[in-house]
């Protein structure tokens, strides 16, 4: 590749790296009600994909979702990584609680160049993984076994769902990335968006595991988790 073309990519992904702004920044330019709509419809997209045809499966074995329906990853070299989701559970009837706000980060140093955004969903499938998510600061990859979850169909595919990690993650991504791993991202609280959207200070266990609080705004997000 020329050294120009080298240069301007270089500074492009650069530039990008430090002009987006931290996820606690994100939040405020993006309504808690807004997130959650964006999570339903990462939801129903990747629901009707038949390369993530696989998640179903996982769905319905799952103790609990994280999902970020818009992660920012850009670098070179450096790189960096962030978007706001939200947690909810399943309870011993099946039925999914309201979300709890998170924040998702993580910076890495290594071979990468790009910027991509993309939707995740972290599909829960082990009491110690929700436990671990419900803390203050959790490690992925640390804290909790992470794999990717299974992806495509055909005879490429998995043909045997595997349910030995803790956390399994589904990525549908746009644009160009290349290097960078989702393991090791740090997953931390976002009580004051809880307090926002409730109306009332609570904490995310108050939410995903005691059912204290509800918003029916939320109902679509909780239908479409639901829906078989």
């Amino acid at each position: 590749m020329p050294s120009s073309i080298t240069r301007t990519l270089a500074s492009l992904a650069l530039f990008a790296v430090f002009a987006m702004p931290p996820p606690q920044a994100a939040a405020q330019t993006t309504s808690e009600q807004e997130l959650v709509e964006k999570a339903r419809l990462t939801v129903d997209a990747m629901r009707r994909d038949k390369d993530f045809s696989w998640l179903e499966t996982y769905l319905d074995r799952a103790k609990g979702v994280l999902i970020v329906p818009s992660a920012i990853k850009a670098g070179f070299i450096f790189g960096g990584e962030g978007g706001n989701g939200v947690l909810l559970a399943k309870n011993a009837a099946g039925e999914w609680s309201y979300p709890a706000f998170y924040t998702l980060a993580s910076g890495s140093v290594g071979l990468q160049v790009g910027v991509q955004e993309a939707e995740i969903i972290f599909v829960i499938m082990t009491q110690k993984g929700l436990d671990q998510v419900i803390k203050n600061q959790f490690k992925m990859g640390a804290d909790a076994s992470m794999a990717l979850g299974p992806v495509g169909v055909g005879v490429g595919a998995s043909t045997t769902p595997a349910f030995g990690a803790d956390i399994y993650s589904f990525v549908k991504a746009r644009g160009a990335f290349a290097g960078g791993a989702l393991e090791g991202s740090l997953v931390q609280k976002r009580e004051e968006l809880n307090a926002k959207y409730y109306g009332r200070a609570a904490s995310a266990r108050d939410i995903v595991f005691d059912f204290k609080v509800a918003n029916t705004g939320a109902d679509g997000l909780r239908q479409a988790l639901a829906r078989k």
